[in-house]
């Protein structure tokens, strides 16, 4: 036995007709994100596919393995030395490989864990108190942080270069990692920036009177509930420094190379080895990949968590 409601609700579905315009949005809109998905995870299928494919599928340009003359072989990490028949054997080219796969991670966590420090404290001075340098106040010095991502870096090619000679820094892991550092602090100072200003004012007055420095408010209250924010800043500036190749290929030329220098050095006179640069790219993308999958909640939330007061 229907209520009244359920009645009204039926008569007045059964009145309305359907609305072909949103059905027709909903299918375009969808078809879209498809299409959009598509040509974003193509690129990174083709470069995984070419990693195991022979010369002759490189040239002909089979797509899909195992299925006509793309048969697939392991000939991208055999070049390297970590195929499964030569992962015992002894290559110089895999000690390379490990060697720029190791200064990536120093460069980009050192650098990144670098920005956060220095960035969160900027970031609550910006969020809490006022500034006046002049004509300059705290929304003009925030601004003025985030152009520095406008600037293009050959701009800055010679002064770093002219510089870092100057202080003994080529071709050095700890330059690198300062040039980073300086590459990701305005995002780090940005994100974090909103991130302190959704804390209520209110907790940090609290611990003053309760004794707390402003200090101490702000490493046993503040950092605490700005987690987030901190946890998606250093994710990201992880992301930028690990696929950063300009200053990487610019201020270092042995010792201190990175694995998006190895990656393009794969051009020479012969022509290029595209199954060693797919498999060396594969290789460069796949913690990018790990981060994207298991840590995509956390850049969300850190991202997000100031958009709603």
């Amino acid at each position: 036995m229907t209520t009244a409601s359920e009645a009204y609700a039926a008569r007045r579905r059964a009145s309305q007709p359907w609305n072909w315009s949103r059905a027709t949005a909903k299918i375009l809109i969808y078809a879209a994100l498809l299409t959009w998905a598509f040509i974003c995870l193509f690129p990174i299928y083709w470069t995984i596919s070419t990693s195991f494919k022979t010369a002759v599928n490189v040239t002909q340009g089979d797509i899909i393995p195992f299925i006509g003359r793309f048969q697939g072989d392991w000939k991208g990490w055999r070049s390297l030395g970590l195929s499964p028949d030569t992962i015992f054997e002894v290559s110089t080219v895999r000690d390379e490989f490990f060697l720029r796969f190791g200064n990536s991670v120093m460069a980009s966590v050192g650098a990144s864990l670098l920005a956060v420090i220095i960035g969160a404290p900027a970031a609550y001075g910006l969020a809490r108190f006022n500034y006046k340098f002049g004509p300059w106040r705290n929304k003009d010095i925030s601004f003025f942080f985030l152009s520095q991502l406008l600037l293009p870096p050959v701009v800055l090619a010679m002064p770093f270069l002219v510089l870092y000679k100057e202080l003994a820094l080529l071709d050095n892991l700890f330059g690198l990692i300062l040039v980073y550092t300086l590459m990701v602090l305005p995002i780090v100072i940005w994100i974090t920036r909103d991130q302190f200003e959704t804390i209520p004012i209110e907790l940090e007055q609290a611990a003053l009177v309760d004794g707390c420095t402003i200090w101490g408010a702000f490493i046993r209250i503040v950092l605490p509930l700005a987690l987030p924010g901190l946890v998606a800043a250093f994710i990201l500036s992880v992301v930028l420094c690990w696929n950063e190749y300009f200053f990487a290929a610019l201020l270092t030329s042995t010792s201190a190379k990175t694995v998006p220098v190895m990656v393009a050095s794969q051009t020479g006179s012969q022509g290029i080895s595209w199954w060693t640069m797919a498999a060396l790219s594969t290789g460069a993308i796949a913690p990018l990949i790990v981060i994207g999958i298991f840590l995509e909640r956390y850049i969300v939330k850190g991202l997000t968590a100031g958009a709603v007061k």
